[in-house]
Protein backbone atom coordinates (compact mmCIF):
# COMPACT_ATOMS: atom_id res chain seq x y z
CA UNK A 1 0.00 0.00 0.00
CA UNK A 2 1.37 3.26 -1.04
CA UNK A 3 0.66 6.71 1.33
CA UNK A 4 1.61 9.85 0.92
CA UNK A 5 2.22 12.85 3.20
CA UNK A 6 2.51 16.38 2.69
CA UNK A 7 4.33 19.04 4.63
CA UNK A 8 3.48 22.48 3.01
CA UNK A 9 5.63 24.81 4.96
CA UNK A 10 5.93 28.98 4.12
CA UNK A 11 9.47 28.24 2.61
CA UNK A 12 9.85 24.45 1.12
CA UNK A 13 6.85 22.29 0.06
CA UNK A 14 7.75 18.39 0.97
CA UNK A 15 6.44 14.69 -0.16
CA UNK A 16 7.33 11.63 1.50
CA UNK A 17 5.99 8.83 0.45
CA UNK A 18 5.53 5.55 1.93
CA UNK A 19 5.67 1.85 0.46
CA UNK A 20 4.02 -0.74 3.25
CA UNK A 21 5.18 1.82 6.25
CA UNK A 22 9.25 2.18 4.68
CA UNK A 23 10.25 5.42 2.63
CA UNK A 24 9.52 4.61 -1.12
CA UNK A 25 10.52 8.82 -2.43
CA UNK A 26 10.60 12.25 -1.33
CA UNK A 27 10.38 15.69 -2.90
CA UNK A 28 10.76 18.85 -1.75
CA UNK A 29 10.32 22.41 -3.73
CA UNK A 30 10.35 25.94 -2.75
CA UNK A 31 6.97 26.86 -1.81
CA UNK A 32 6.96 30.25 -3.76
CA UNK A 33 3.96 31.92 -4.69
CA UNK A 34 1.60 29.21 -5.77
CA UNK A 35 1.95 26.63 -3.34
CA UNK A 36 -0.57 24.33 -5.54
CA UNK A 37 1.96 24.54 -8.25
CA UNK A 38 4.25 23.51 -5.35
CA UNK A 39 2.24 21.15 -4.11
CA UNK A 40 2.17 18.81 -7.30
CA UNK A 41 5.92 19.83 -8.25
CA UNK A 42 7.14 18.17 -5.38
CA UNK A 43 4.58 14.95 -5.60
CA UNK A 44 6.16 14.70 -9.02
CA UNK A 45 9.53 14.67 -7.47
CA UNK A 46 8.65 11.93 -5.07
CA UNK A 47 6.54 10.15 -7.47
CA UNK A 48 9.75 9.67 -10.02
CA UNK A 49 12.19 8.63 -7.01
CA UNK A 50 9.80 6.36 -6.21
CA UNK A 51 8.73 5.24 -9.65
CA UNK A 52 5.24 5.32 -9.16
CA UNK A 53 2.43 7.18 -10.37
CA UNK A 54 -0.02 9.40 -8.67
CA UNK A 55 -2.79 7.08 -9.08
CA UNK A 56 -0.59 3.84 -6.97
CA UNK A 57 -1.40 6.46 -3.36
CA UNK A 58 -4.21 5.06 -1.81
CA UNK A 59 -3.88 7.98 0.90
CA UNK A 60 -2.75 11.06 1.35
CA UNK A 61 -2.67 13.30 4.65
CA UNK A 62 -1.60 16.88 4.64
CA UNK A 63 0.27 19.22 7.81
CA UNK A 64 1.98 22.28 7.56
CA UNK A 65 0.63 26.03 7.02
CA UNK A 66 -0.53 25.65 3.65
CA UNK A 67 -1.86 22.14 4.19
CA UNK A 68 -5.49 22.95 3.44
CA UNK A 69 -4.09 23.49 -0.30
CA UNK A 70 -3.64 19.86 -0.63
CA UNK A 71 -6.94 19.54 -1.94
CA UNK A 72 -7.07 15.79 -2.99
CA UNK A 73 -5.75 14.52 0.57
CA UNK A 74 -7.93 12.54 2.85
CA UNK A 75 -7.50 14.75 5.74
CA UNK A 76 -4.83 16.41 7.69
CA UNK A 77 -2.68 16.43 10.64
CA UNK A 78 -1.46 19.14 13.01
CA UNK A 79 2.10 20.12 12.70
CA UNK A 80 2.91 18.88 16.44
CA UNK A 81 1.48 15.29 15.79
CA UNK A 82 3.19 15.38 12.16
CA UNK A 83 6.64 16.34 13.90
CA UNK A 84 5.91 13.69 17.11
CA UNK A 85 4.67 10.72 14.78
CA UNK A 86 7.73 11.12 12.17
CA UNK A 87 10.52 11.60 15.21
CA UNK A 88 9.13 8.45 16.64
CA UNK A 89 9.68 6.27 13.81
CA UNK A 90 13.27 7.17 13.44
CA UNK A 91 14.14 7.78 17.12
CA UNK A 92 12.26 5.34 19.05
CA UNK A 93 14.04 6.58 22.55
CA UNK A 94 13.78 10.45 21.54
CA UNK A 95 10.98 12.17 23.89
CA UNK A 96 11.45 15.69 23.30
CA UNK A 97 11.01 17.22 19.80
CA UNK A 98 12.57 20.79 18.47
CA UNK A 99 11.37 21.69 15.18
CA UNK A 100 12.19 25.29 13.49
CA UNK A 101 11.28 26.16 10.08
CA UNK A 102 12.08 29.33 8.55
CA UNK A 103 8.80 31.14 10.15
CA UNK A 104 8.25 29.24 12.98
CA UNK A 105 9.42 26.80 16.23
CA UNK A 106 8.06 24.48 17.93
CA UNK A 107 8.70 22.07 20.69
CA UNK A 108 6.99 19.11 22.09
CA UNK A 109 7.38 16.27 24.62
CA UNK A 110 5.77 12.87 24.06
CA UNK A 111 5.62 9.52 25.24
CA UNK A 112 7.00 6.27 24.14
CA UNK A 113 4.13 5.91 21.53
CA UNK A 114 5.21 9.51 19.92
CA UNK A 115 1.64 10.40 22.23
CA UNK A 116 2.23 14.23 22.29
CA UNK A 117 2.31 15.35 26.24
CA UNK A 118 3.12 18.87 25.82
CA UNK A 119 3.97 21.15 23.55
CA UNK A 120 5.01 24.81 23.41
CA UNK A 121 5.22 27.42 19.87
CA UNK A 122 6.25 29.92 18.71
CA UNK A 123 4.40 32.01 15.85
CA UNK A 124 4.70 35.30 16.31
CA UNK A 125 8.24 36.66 16.39
CA UNK A 126 10.87 35.66 14.11
CA UNK A 127 13.55 35.82 16.51
CA UNK A 128 12.84 32.57 17.34
CA UNK A 129 12.66 31.12 13.21
CA UNK A 130 15.13 30.12 10.65
CA UNK A 131 14.40 33.78 8.97
CA UNK A 132 16.23 35.35 11.77
CA UNK A 133 19.80 34.03 10.62
CA UNK A 134 18.71 34.61 7.19
CA UNK A 135 17.94 38.07 7.94
CA UNK A 136 21.24 38.30 10.16
CA UNK A 137 23.10 36.85 6.60
CA UNK A 138 22.53 39.63 4.85
CA UNK A 139 23.19 42.33 6.83
CA UNK A 140 26.76 40.58 7.57
CA UNK A 141 26.94 39.46 3.58
CA UNK A 142 27.50 36.17 4.00
CA UNK A 143 26.01 33.49 2.29
CA UNK A 144 22.48 31.90 4.40
CA UNK A 145 24.23 28.44 4.01
CA UNK A 146 27.66 29.47 5.49
CA UNK A 147 26.00 30.90 8.29
CA UNK A 148 26.45 27.77 10.71
CA UNK A 149 29.76 26.94 10.07
CA UNK A 150 31.00 30.57 10.21
CA UNK A 151 29.69 30.44 13.91
CA UNK A 152 31.50 26.97 14.33
CA UNK A 153 34.74 29.40 13.38
CA UNK A 154 34.31 31.69 17.07
CA UNK A 155 37.05 32.21 19.36
CA UNK A 156 34.09 34.25 21.20
CA UNK A 157 30.58 35.45 22.18
CA UNK A 158 29.40 38.84 22.06
CA UNK A 159 25.61 39.46 23.90
CA UNK A 160 23.08 40.34 21.70
CA UNK A 161 20.38 41.58 23.77
CA UNK A 162 17.61 42.49 20.99
CA UNK A 163 14.99 40.17 21.38
CA UNK A 164 13.64 41.62 18.32
CA UNK A 165 15.45 41.03 15.02
CA UNK A 166 14.73 44.20 13.60
CA UNK A 167 16.54 45.45 17.10
CA UNK A 168 18.90 42.23 16.69
CA UNK A 169 20.12 43.89 13.38
CA UNK A 170 20.71 47.12 14.63
CA UNK A 171 22.88 45.87 17.37
CA UNK A 172 24.70 43.80 14.51
CA UNK A 173 25.30 46.47 12.43
CA UNK A 174 26.77 48.04 15.59
CA UNK A 175 29.42 45.31 16.28
CA UNK A 176 30.24 45.34 12.54
CA UNK A 177 30.99 49.08 13.10
CA UNK A 178 33.21 47.80 15.95
CA UNK A 179 35.26 45.45 13.70
CA UNK A 180 34.17 42.55 15.35
CA UNK A 181 34.58 39.39 13.59
CA UNK A 182 32.07 37.86 11.07
CA UNK A 183 32.33 34.70 13.11
CA UNK A 184 31.78 35.74 16.78
CA UNK A 185 28.74 38.08 15.22
CA UNK A 186 27.50 34.58 14.01
CA UNK A 187 28.10 32.30 17.09
CA UNK A 188 26.23 35.06 19.17
CA UNK A 189 23.46 35.18 16.68
CA UNK A 190 22.90 31.46 16.88
CA UNK A 191 23.81 31.53 20.32
CA UNK A 192 20.76 33.91 21.19
CA UNK A 193 18.45 31.73 19.01
CA UNK A 194 19.33 28.43 20.65
CA UNK A 195 18.38 30.59 24.12
CA UNK A 196 15.04 31.12 22.70
CA UNK A 197 14.09 27.85 21.38
CA UNK A 198 16.00 26.26 24.13
CA UNK A 199 13.19 28.17 27.24
CA UNK A 200 10.64 27.04 24.28
CA UNK A 201 11.40 23.33 25.16
CA UNK A 202 11.65 23.75 28.58
CA UNK A 203 8.31 25.22 28.75
CA UNK A 204 7.51 22.15 26.52
CA UNK A 205 8.77 19.78 29.75
CA UNK A 206 12.40 18.80 28.63
CA UNK A 207 13.09 15.27 28.60
CA UNK A 208 15.65 13.03 27.09
CA UNK A 209 16.49 12.06 24.78
CA UNK A 210 16.21 15.35 22.53
CA UNK A 211 15.75 15.09 18.42
CA UNK A 212 15.51 18.24 16.63
CA UNK A 213 14.05 18.37 12.92
CA UNK A 214 12.61 20.83 10.98
CA UNK A 215 15.36 23.21 8.11
CA UNK A 216 17.38 25.04 10.48
CA UNK A 217 18.59 21.36 12.00
CA UNK A 218 20.69 21.36 9.00
CA UNK A 219 22.42 24.40 10.38
CA UNK A 220 25.97 22.90 12.04
CA UNK A 221 26.29 26.59 14.96
CA UNK A 222 22.58 26.36 15.78
CA UNK A 223 22.67 22.43 16.75
CA UNK A 224 25.83 23.12 18.84
CA UNK A 225 24.62 26.17 20.45
CA UNK A 226 21.59 23.89 21.13
CA UNK A 227 23.38 21.28 22.43
CA UNK A 228 25.52 23.64 24.89
CA UNK A 229 22.63 25.47 26.34
CA UNK A 230 20.25 22.33 26.95
CA UNK A 231 23.75 20.15 27.96
CA UNK A 232 23.14 17.19 25.83
CA UNK A 233 23.44 15.46 22.30
CA UNK A 234 20.70 16.29 19.85
CA UNK A 235 19.45 13.28 17.61
CA UNK A 236 19.25 14.23 14.33
CA UNK A 237 17.79 12.61 10.96
CA UNK A 238 19.55 12.31 7.72
CA UNK A 239 16.76 15.07 6.40
CA UNK A 240 15.29 16.76 9.33
CA UNK A 241 13.08 19.24 6.92
CA UNK A 242 11.26 15.96 5.67
CA UNK A 243 10.36 14.46 9.12
CA UNK A 244 7.14 16.20 9.27
CA UNK A 245 6.20 14.86 5.69
CA UNK A 246 6.83 11.35 7.06
CA UNK A 247 5.08 11.40 10.07
CA UNK A 248 2.03 12.91 8.10
CA UNK A 249 2.59 9.91 5.68
CA UNK A 250 2.89 7.54 8.97
CA UNK A 251 -0.82 9.10 9.91
CA UNK A 252 -2.04 7.96 6.41
CA UNK A 253 -0.65 4.06 6.97
CA UNK A 254 -2.69 3.99 10.04
CA UNK A 255 -5.76 5.56 8.82
CA UNK A 256 -5.79 3.04 5.99
CA UNK A 257 -5.16 0.36 7.97
CA UNK A 258 -8.56 1.49 9.88
CA UNK A 259 -10.76 1.93 7.29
Amino acid sequence: MITAGFDVGNKFTKVVLLKDGEIAGCGRVLSGFNQKQAIEKALEQALSTANLEKTDIYLAIATGAGKADVTFAGGTITEVRAAAKGTIKLFPKARTVIDVGSEEGRALTMDEAGNVIEFALNEKCAAGAGSFIETISQTLEVPLEEMGTLALKANKSVPINAQCVVFAESEVISLIHAQTPKADISNSIHEALADRISAMARRAGLQREVAAIGGLAKNPGFIQALENNLGTKILLPDNPDLVSALGAALYAAEKANNL
